[in-house]
């Protein structure tokens, strides 16, 4: 393991640097240059044909979809949209590429010179300076079969080429500076918000755990100008030799190899070394990077011009058109909802955590109240998704049916753990939950006098924990309060069996 420097003396003696380049598998059916499907977990090679494998003589024809999902993300960046782009071979060797080159934008992206605001933790905002976000093509996927899991050391090498030839968009930063302590955050806080976007836009699932967006982090590290108020001084200090960790696929691991690179890169330079220009593996398990090949320059790929593709010409009007189609800004959309709901921070960040704001936002359309929606779907459902190892989404349950089971339970017809049954029986395939209720006979007992008489034979039964709640110990209800609801199997509101016992002990609750 390399050394490292405490990340306290990294910043007495460092600026750090960052450059983020994101990669973004467009949802499109099809692929970039073909007709062949991009649906994820498929047979090995089984969604290939001669131009995504690069056979002789077949020709590649755009995917216009994907292009309008790139100027779409160009907008939604605050880009500026080229009028006129081309395609560019980038030529290296790709094991994973059966063609040898990849068909990308080079010196005419489709959209430049953007921006995004990142919310920090403690509410600060940094704006994130875009450079480009460019159209490419994915590569295949190969596994090493071995005991490393890496090329070297591995008996051999499986090749997948179900994903070469995906549309990929990659988003490019420029040199962000002046985070400081932050950049760390500011590297999570952005790949978060891309997240956020592109899921907004519904141009990707942007999944990082399955590869569908997966960062490269680039750090360097230069001298501290010392005390520089202004940061002018620190800006004439030259950009350190950078490192680029590969396909980062977690807002975590962002987070932690930024903070490993500064803190290894910074041990290198107290020794009196130079930092490698090259890309490294990100380690999930240690927390580490360690060297994978020399960082070629643009040069070393040999870009030329793709001459099996027209260039990309959007009309202004198109472009427009396409502008109209842009939600709202996922960053305002929450702060507007938590406006309207009335959560606080921590129930909001949750939310988002748990990946719930949208099925909430639909629950309370379809009427649920916003605590109620939020209960249902942080609380049991969360709790049932992660036991299942699904998404809330793929439970089998819907805004509507919640919204209907929260107003049963707020109308009184359900308590608590009966609406966990008819949710059972909704998830069963039972039926909506006015229908499972039915068919199951749950319904709470609503006759005073019949829980009068549940609660005096309970009282009577009890007479030392009578007693006690009429000498003041109310909390001692509870266990008269269980066996009324066990005398009703259930079938009892548990508040209102509380005042029924308080009122025949003449106890003020």
């Amino acid at each position: 393991m390399s050394a490292t420097l405490d990340y306290e003396a990294v910043l007495a003696d460092f600026d750090p640097v960052i450059g983020l380049e994101v990669h973004v598998e467009l949802s499109t059916a099809t692929k970039m240059f073909c007709g062949c499907p991009t649906v994820f977990g498929g047979e090995p090679n089984s969604q290939v044909c001669p131009v995504c494998l690069g056979l002789p003589g077949a020709l590649p024809v755009v995917n216009q979809e994907a292009v309008e999902r790139a100027i779409r993300i160009g907008l939604a960046l605050n880009c500026s949209i080229a009028a006129n782009c081309r395609f560019a071979r980038k030529n290296y060797f790709y094991p994973d590429m059966p063609k040898n080159f990849q068909t990308s934008q080079y010196d005419e992206p489709i959209a430049y010179e953007g921006y995004l605001d990142v919310e920090l933790d403690d509410g600060s905002t940094y704006r994130v300076q875009i450079e480009r976000a460019h159209m490419e093509e994915d590569a295949g996927k190969l596994t090493h079969v071995g005991t490393s899991g890496r090329i070297h050391g591995a008996d051999y090498s499986l090749a997948d080429y179900n994903r070469a030839g995906i549309p990929l968009i990659e988003i490019v930063t420029k040199p962000l500076t002046g985070a400081g302590a932050k950049a760390p955050q500011v590297a999570r806080a952005y790949v978060s918000a891309l997240r956020d976007l592109m899921r907004a836009l519904d141009v990707s699932d942007a999944r990082m755990e399955q590869g569908s967006l997966r960062c490269d982090a680039n750090v360097s590290l230069r001298p501290r100008a010392g005390d520089d108020p202004a940061g002018e001084q620190q800006l004439a200090v030259p950009l350190g030799t950078r490192t680029e960790t590969k396909n980062v696929n977690s807002l975590r691991s962002v987070e932690r190899a930024v903070t490993y690179e500064m803190t290894r890169q910074a041990a290198v330079l107290a020794g009196g070394e130079r930092v490698v220009q090259e890309t490294r593996h990100w380690h999930e398990d240690s927390g580490t990077t360690t060297s994978g090949r020399p960082k070629s320059d643009a040069d070393d790929y040999r870009y030329f011009p793709e001459p099996d593709l027209a260039p990309i010409a959007p009309s202004a009007q198109r472009i427009e058109e396409l502008r109209a189609t842009l939600p709202e800004d996922p960053a305002q959309r929450r702060k507007r909802l938590q406006d309207q709901w009335g959560y606080t921070d921590l129930e909001m960040r949750d939310v988002v955590g748990s990946g719930a704001l949208d099925v909430i936002d639909a629950t309370v359309q379809a009427g649920a109240t916003p605590g109620g929606a939020r209960r249902w779907w942080v609380g049991e459902l969360a709790r049932r998704a992660n036991a299942a190892g699904v998404e809330l989404t793929g439970l089998g349950v819907g805004p509507v049916q919640i919204a209907q089971l929260d107003a049963m339970v707020r109308e009184g017809r359900l308590n608590d753990s009966m609406a966990r049954q008819v949710l059972d029986g909704v998830l069963a395939g039972e039926g909506d939950p006015q229908a499972v209720a039915d068919a199951r006979g749950l319904q709470l007992v609503s006759d005073d006098s019949a829980l009068t008489q549940a609660v005096q034979a309970v009282i009577a039964a009890n007479p030392d924990v009578a007693d006690k709640i009429r000498a003041g110990k109310v909390q001692a209800a509870g266990a008269l309060i269980g066996q009324v609801m066990k005398q009703m199997k259930g079938q009892a509101d548990a508040a209102k069996v509380r005042t029924l016992i308080l009122a025949e002990l003449q106890v003020e609750g």
